[in-house]
């Protein structure tokens, strides 16, 4: 549970079966790419939040949201590899998401598929040279290898990104990350692209460029609120909207939904709102997402725990089904977990 709410929600339609596409688990928040460790950009009041292993993420799952698989999303957490050489060091983190899902947890309703798929990080921009590092994380995953993710957030204003500040701007336009890129798709292997608001067009062009790798958009792209976008998220919603109209062309991509509750976009974190507070400051976003991209394109993601700000796990997935209230049956099969079943090939996560 976070620590800014503390009562827990009554669960809504806890019938609803739920892929999570998108969590990670950490030792600490002091995480680590192979260099000097550097603070997660997460605080809850001036503490930095704790761990967030098996245990505490299935104390979350347990807490009544039928949850039936999870796809594990690198954090670069401090699982990498200490020693060899640096562009493999990633690959031990497919060996701890392996190992994590080999445990085979039980959930609220059962079973849960932990970290059923994996997407893991490799550098693309050593070029042509990462496929041995791909080839490397899909022998290191048991089968549940799916795909990499390489961050591009980036914005001129420090207060954005905080510590991770020091991503250069333009990566995915950039010859050698292409070439690197291009390898993914022979591999049967998908991209999670993470990048901010105004970088949106970017990953357009990059999807354009490459229409036979499947891509998958974080967090809706990252509509901003902090540092000097700062209560200008009205303003800036309609730019948005187009960049994601735009993005939304290309049938490769997809989208996650969710991220809303970093502080990055400034839509509840450490507010301590209810689900049906949240629902009302998100649906703008996510409804724009779903009209453009469609529900067999996108699928709602928990981020945890980099959400917790925003929310317990219980609160972010009611917030979800509030917002999804209006469509039909079907419609929410396809958000809440067909999509993101196709999307990372889970074929067997309902059984």
């Amino acid at each position: 549970m976070n620590d800014v709410m503390t009562e827990l929600e009554v669960i809504l339609e806890p019938d609803l079966q739920i892929i999570d596409p998108h969590h990670h688990l950490w030792e600490s928040i002091l995480g680590s790419h192979g260099g000097s460790p550097v603070p997660h950009p997460i605080e809850v009041g001036t503490r930095l939040r704790p761990r967030y292993l098996l245990d505490e993420f299935m104390t979350d799952i347990r807490l009544g949201h039928d949850i039936r698989s999870t796809v594990y999303i690198q954090a670069g957490t401090g699982f990498y590899r200490a020693g060899g050489p640096p562009a493999l060091r990633p690959v031990g983190e497919t060996v701890f998401a392996s190992g994590v899902a080999d445990l085979k947890p039980v959930g609220a309703n059962g079973p849960v598929a932990l970290c059923a798929g994996i997407v893991g990080h490799a550098d693309l921009t050593i070029g042509a040279d990462v496929v041995q590092v791909l080839e490397a994380h899909i022998d290191a995953a048991g089968g549940r290898f799916r795909g990499i993710r390489q961050s591009a957030a980036w914005d001129a204003d420090p207060e954005v990104m905080g510590p991770f500040g020091s991503r250069r701007a333009g990566l995915y336009g950039s010859d050698r990350f292409r070439e690197g890129f291009a390898a993914l798709a022979p591999l049967g292997l998908s991209f999670d692209a993470w990048l901010l608001e105004p970088q949106l067009p970017e990953l357009t062009d990059l999807a354009r460029a490459f229409p036979e790798t499947p891509i998958v958009l974080d967090h809706m792209g990252t509509p901003l609120g902090l540092g000097s976008y700062a209560g200008r998220q009205g303003e800036r919603f309609d730019a948005w909207r187009e960049s994601i109209r735009r993005l939304a062309r290309h049938p490769n991509v997809m989208v996650k939904l969710g991220g809303l509750g970093m502080p990055q976009s400034g839509l509840g974190a450490f507010q301590g709102l209810s689900s049906t507070e949240l629902a009302a400051l998100w649906a703008p976003y996510i409804h724009s997402c779903i009209e453009a991209f469609g529900v067999e394109r996108c699928m709602f993601e928990s981020n945890f725990p980099a959400e917790a700000p925003s929310g317990g796990y219980d609160v972010i997935w009611n917030a979800f089904k509030r917002v999804a209230a209006g469509f039909s049956a079907d419609e929410k099969v396809a958000l809440f977990s067909q999509t993101a079943a196709r999307f990372f090939r889970l074929q067997d996560w309902n059984e």
